[in-house]
């Protein structure tokens, strides 16, 4: 429907409803205000006959007396009786009155009884009219109350004709407003239809001045309004077009990752380098960042920025597989730019790595060469200041190669922690015989065994002869083990080695009788250079690096390591390995 028919109809049925609405109004209040001038001029006609008929003996001929009167006034006229009875009625024959039923109960009468005059407008049984009766009191005399009707039938004649008058007017009036209704339609939509081909021509872009002059009232108004919004938002979107452009350019070229999502927690802005980072689509605009951002600290800094906070900024890691660290910092948008966060991810991998290196070797590689390199020194300078004779030389110079050799350890265990900390560790993966293994190493720590007087005792279940696994890997793993093993066992004890099918993995348990490792210790002993209490360092022999060792070699075999301490006493830890796929296995 058309601006145009909307206009019509909308004034045509206003129209319509007030021309009706003032016509029955209209008629509603003239006949109101005909029956109140009706009743005030019976009011005044009852009252006078009454007035006439006081202090008046019997009447010779009431019937007749009511003719004459009812013929002055034009009304009827009735005279009754105190008791009710009618003895007179310009409208009922002589010899009809006897017939009339008994008026004592009317209720113009019992309000003239009460008040000195009645009115009431009902159907009359005489005449079948709707008729107004106005009954009035007579002092003293035969006839006791006199009452005149008026029948309304001409009233209605005449609300009639006044009713048609009406509707004439109407149909008049309505008549004359389509044709100015329609006209002015017609004048408000060409106008319309200008200022909608205005606003399209803006919406594509053209922002040119309209050579179109839409009148000085208020459409004209608004079409002007419309022309300098346009233009001026025209101006600011070229603007903004320009400042997302380099805005574009600097993000695109940003290393660090960058995430706008607005107040509802859709994604707005991903430069492409925090889609590489957090693995997103190459288009995830308009998603919830909860669908995408799979990473629950990046996650959690969104959602804390979004609820107007600013947290603080943490360390994450996006890919365990890169060991890369960012850290996610995110800060709200304000309020008054409609809300949301900003998130910027900076990478810092090579900045902890440099610091953990750093911090390692200060703090833990000089303090484990000191001990050496101070003996190494103080067995020198005593052979060089006062040379001691040829047996005590020799066991300086034992003492120094010792010394030399726990030094050589230290630094081949760190070569091998660099390299399995660089993935540079090459696992040549096959099935390896588990009783082969520990018998080897068994036997390579065999001396070391004999000069403490230990039994090392070896139980493997049915289903734990064989892992998967590098052999020259998984032997260090279990000489780091058993050395620890005979190192911080009391002497003629006994190191138990067993191992047993749990699944598809094989767990190796090298358990000792010695004092064990503090509960609060547990989780830490597999950490470089860490030592438990000094009842477990007696030996100052090793290099603090065994069980790190141990650690990574067991993850690149795709296990894991742990330690927990036995119920009577002693020290277990428990290697688990994979078993190797069964011939015809699809993994395999």
């Amino acid at each position: 429907m058309t601006f145009r028919t909307r206009t019509f109809i909308a004034i045509l049925i206003a129209s319509t409803l007030a021309l009706a609405v003032s016509t029955a109004l209209t008629t509603t209040w003239l006949r109101k205000a005909t029956l109140a001038d009706i009743e005030a001029s019976l009011s005044r006609q009852a009252a006078l006959a009454a007035e006439l008929l006081s202090d008046r003996g019997a009447l010779v001929d009431p019937d007749a007396e009511a003719t004459v009167l009812g013929g002055l006034t034009g009304t009827r006229v009735t005279f009754i009786r105190a008791d009710g009875v009618v003895i007179g009625d310009s409208s009922v024959p002589d010899g009809a009155l006897a017939g009339v039923d008994n008026h004592l109960m009317r209720e113009e009468v019992q309000e003239a009884s009460r008040s000195g005059l009645g009115t009431a407008v009902r159907q009359s049984r005489t005449t079948g009219e709707e008729t107004m009766y106005t009954a009035a009191v007579v002092q003293r005399g035969a006839v006791a109350f006199v009452r005149l009707g008026l029948p309304l039938t001409w009233i209605e004649g005449r609300l009639a004709m006044t009713r048609r008058l009406a509707w004439a007017g109407l149909a008049v009036g309505l008549a004359a407003a389509l044709l100015l209704t329609w006209a002015t339609s017609a004048w408000l939509s060409r106008r319309v239809r200008g200022i909608a081909a205005l606003a399209t021509r803006y919406r594509e872009g053209d922002f040119s001045r309209p050579t179109i002059d839409f009148g000085r009232d208020e459409i004209g108004a608004v079409a002007r309004a419309l022309g300098e919004t346009a233009r001026d938002l025209g101006a600011r979107l070229a603007d903004v077009a320009r400042e997302r452009a380099h805005m574009d350019a600097v993000l695109q070229g940003m290393v660090e990752g960058a995430i706008l999502v607005d107040r509802t927690g859709r994604l707005l802005i991903t430069n492409p380098a925090a889609r590489t980072m957090l693995g997103l689509p190459d288009d995830p605009g308009g998603r919830p960042f909860l669908e995408v951002v799979r990473h629950p600290g990046v996650a959690a800094q969104l959602t804390a920025a979004l609820t107007g906070s600013r947290p603080v900024p943490t360390e994450v890691r996006l890919d365990h597989e890169s060991r890369r660290s960012y850290v996610a910092s995110a800060v709200p948008v304000e309020a008054n730019r409609e809300g949301g966060a900003v998130l910027v991810l900076h990478d810092v991998t090579e900045l902890r790595q440099a610091d953990q290196v750093r911090r390692d070797f200060v703090a833990n590689v000089s303090h484990e060469l000191r001990t050496p390199l101070t003996a190494i020194r103080g067995y020198v300078e005593a052979l060089t200041d006062d040379p001691p004779g040829p047996d005590q030389a020799r066991a300086f110079l034992k003492i120094i190669a010792r010394h030399t050799a726990r030094m050589e350890r230290l630094v081949t265990d760190l070569l091998t922690l660099a390299r399995l900390d660089a993935r540079q560790e090459v696992l040549k993966s096959e099935p390896c015989q588990v009783n082969t293994l520990l018998e080897s190493v068994t036997s390579e720590m065999d001396a070391a065994i004999t000069a403490r007087g230990l039994r090392v005792v070896t139980r493997l279940t049915q289903g734990a002869q064989v892992i998967q696994g590098d052999p020259a890997k998984l032997h260090n793993v279990f000489r780091n083990l058993l050395e620890n093993a005979i190192k911080y066992s009391p002497e003629g004890a006994e190191i138990d080695i067993a191992a047993v099918e749990s699944g598809n993995e094989v767990e190796v348990a090298v358990s000792d009788r010695g004092p064990g490792i503090p509960d609060t210790e547990l989780s830490r002993i597999f950490e470089r250079f860490y030592r438990v209490d000094r009842s477990r360092t007696l030996d100052p022999g090793g290099t603090g690096l065994g069980l790190a060792i141990v650690k990574h070699l067991v993850e690149l075999h795709g296990g894991r390591v742990s330690a927990r301490n036995r119920p009577d006493g002693g020290a277990c830890v428990i290697v688990t390995l994979p078993v190797p796929n069964p011939p015809g296995d699809p993994d395999a």
